[in-house]
């Protein structure tokens, strides 16, 4: 497996390995902004967390996913999740997506540890050759964080899903490759200095 289970730690967050025994941790961290109303993405509530968090296991059993939940070092609590995804085992390539973080730890450290600890593992473990990110054309804010991490905007796909509400997802792709890395590396140390 290229993928193997792991945990990843910094300055104040840890990532560990989801378990079917975070479900009501996660949905109390989802709780903190009602996140799961927002359209264009998906955040789990309590009446999807069990599918949630099993789509995400066999993902992981298949080789294809590494999924974790974000826990605050300080408070000891789940603020979020994140996973490794849709894994090229072939070719190297592995997107970081399915992140979101309870509205109080938005705007924080909390995302910018977060893609440091993944980021490092892809690369300087994992020896990716290219990291994606893929988010909604809606999902602007979104857009601009995975931008300011010093990825690059590779292209839209169009009618690329379709949600289940009926409407038709346009995703936006991007990508930092392992050339680039040392530069987004640096930057992001720059930025975390600022918290501390």
């Amino acid at each position: 497996m290229w993928l193997e289970e792991t945990e990843l730690e910094s300055a104040s967050v840890k990532l560990s390995p989801l378990r079917v025994e975070h479900a009501d941790a996660l949905v109390i961290a989802a709780s903190d902004g009602n996140l799961w109303e927002l359209w264009f993405t998906f955040v789990p509530s309590q009446d999807s967390i069990g599918r949630y968090i099993n789509d995400a296991l066999n993902e992981q059993a298949q080789g294809l996913a590494l999924p974790f939940v974000v826990i605050d070092k300080a408070s000891g609590k789940v603020v979020g999740s994140t996973r490794f995804c849709h894994a090229d085992t072939v070719n190297k390539r592995v997107e970081i997506g399915y992140t979101w973080y309870s509205k109080s730890s938005q705007g924080s450290s909390v995302n910018k540890e977060c893609k440091n600890l993944l980021l490092t593992h892809a690369f300087e473990v994992l020896d990716a050759i290219a990291v994606e990110f893929r988010t909604h054309w809606h999902n602007y804010a979104s857009r601009q964080a995975i931008a300011r991490l010093g990825a690059k905007q590779d292209g839209v796909l169009r009618n690329h899903q379709k949600m289940p509400d009926g409407l038709y997802r346009d995703t936006v792709v991007f990508s930092i490759i392992n050339l680039e890395w040392p530069a987004v590396k640096m930057n992001l140390l720059h930025k975390l200095a600022k918290y501390g």
